[in-house]
């Protein structure tokens, strides 16, 4: 398959793939593997996740130390 030179803003590598035409294609396919990371964690409370977490673990100690008084 050639590739298309009409654009002429266009940039190609040198084995002729279309970089902004890639580029385009990327914004337009979901998530990536890191956001599909993120979202499970967030979501699932998955386990080795902390890292994605916005649980304030000092909040929680604090809660649960209240609570056994």
């Amino acid at each position: 398959m050639k590739p298309n030179r009409d654009n002429k803003s266009d940039e190609f590598t040198v084995a002729g793939t279309n970089i902004e035409e890639v580029k385009r294609k990327n914004e337009n396919s979901g998530m990536s593997y890191n956001e599909v990371k993120e979202f499970i964690a967030n979501t699932t409370g998955g386990i080795g996740t902390g890292i994605y977490s916005d649980t304030n673990v000092e909040e929680v100690k604090s809660k649960i130390h209240q609570e056994k008084q």
